[in-house]
């Protein structure tokens, strides 16, 4: 057993899987999974591209990962949609036994201006409840440090309110590499009357140019003194790998330390990265007691 942090707290776990492009992309998503489920997630989720444009990829890796026995958790965009291709698209789902999905605004293309009938996930998250009632378990996103298109904290908390009002269950914020930027925001949140889970998103570390890519696009802020470290070692691949490694672990226990209500892992649909920050956590289900984050 790997004792670097020798007793922590049993988190709930997911992982989020974008859709392969290939058959063989598929089959090595399986592989994944299969390799990730030692770690016991409550939920593995599959992203799904803007305008529906990944719609065929996302059900094709969400049916291979059931028949593989994951609890599947897809994503739902609304932007670009109309209300009977969601309709069908849920109903679709529900016919294959989910009840949970994550719900989003999503993203429209460079070119195209038509928002559809869902300009805001508020708006998608109140039509899947009207259409398909309240027993449905309904993800959306949080953003710590602000969404890119937001103007300040003040707005960025009353989108988030209003995907809570239209139905929201729980929320999965986006990746960050500072831990107060969380707990500000979960603070913020409480006091605006939401007390539903809010998990931290967790991206691991391991390629220079994609993380500052993502998170130039996403908002996420990275932290001078690791964005230092990592321009130092962009070009010294095992270097990297082991300082985001280091850091990626300890940001995750700080969470656990502080009782965060789970741990949502971005994936990219690769094993190695997750695999060593959970079983430097101690997180593989053999290893940990049967307990929960009160």
């Amino acid at each position: 057993m790997n004792d670097f942090y020798p007793n922590p707290p049993r988190p709930e776990l997911s992982f989020e899987f974008f859709p392969p492009r290939s058959v063989l992309g598929t089959e090595r998503l399986i592989d994944v999974y299969k390799s990730l489920d030692d770690y016991s997630p409550q939920f593995v989720s599959v992203t799904y591209g803007a305008l529906g444009s990944t719609q065929q990829g996302t059900l094709e890796a969400v049916s291979k990962l059931l028949a593989a026995g994951a609890k599947v958790v897809p994503h739902i965009t609304g932007i670009g949609s109309k209300e009977e291709d969601i309709r069908l698209l849920v109903q679709g789902y529900r016919n294959l036994g989910i009840d949970r999905f994550v719900v989003l605004r999503g993203d429209l293309p460079t070119g195209h201006s038509d928002l559809g009938e869902f300009p805001y996930a508020e708006n998608l998250l109140a039509f899947i409840r009207a259409e398909f009632g309240g027993d449905l378990h309904l993800e959306v996103a949080a953003y710590p440090e602000l969404h890119p298109e937001s103007k300040d904290p003040v707005s960025e908390l009353a989108f988030f309110k209003a995907k809570f009002d239209a139905g929201a269950s729980s929320a999965i914020t986006q990746y960050f590499y500072n831990v107060d930027s969380y707990f500000a925001f979960v603070r913020d949140a409480e006091r605006m009357g939401i007390d539903a889970p809010i998990v931290p998103g967790i991206m691991p570390i391991v390629h220079y140019e994609t993380l500052m890519r993502f998170s130039k696009a996403c908002g996420a802020e990275i932290p001078r003194w690791i964005a230092s470290r990592l321009e130092q070692y962009q070009n010294d691949e095992a270097s990297l790998k082991a300082f985001g490694l280091d850091v990626v672990t300890q940001l995750c226990w700080d969470l656990l330390e502080r009782g965060v209500p789970g741990l949502h892992f971005y994936t990219l649909n690769k094993t190695d990265p997750v695999a060593e920050i959970c079983a430097r956590l101690n997180l593989a289900k053999e290893s940990i007691p049967d307990q929960k984050i009160a």
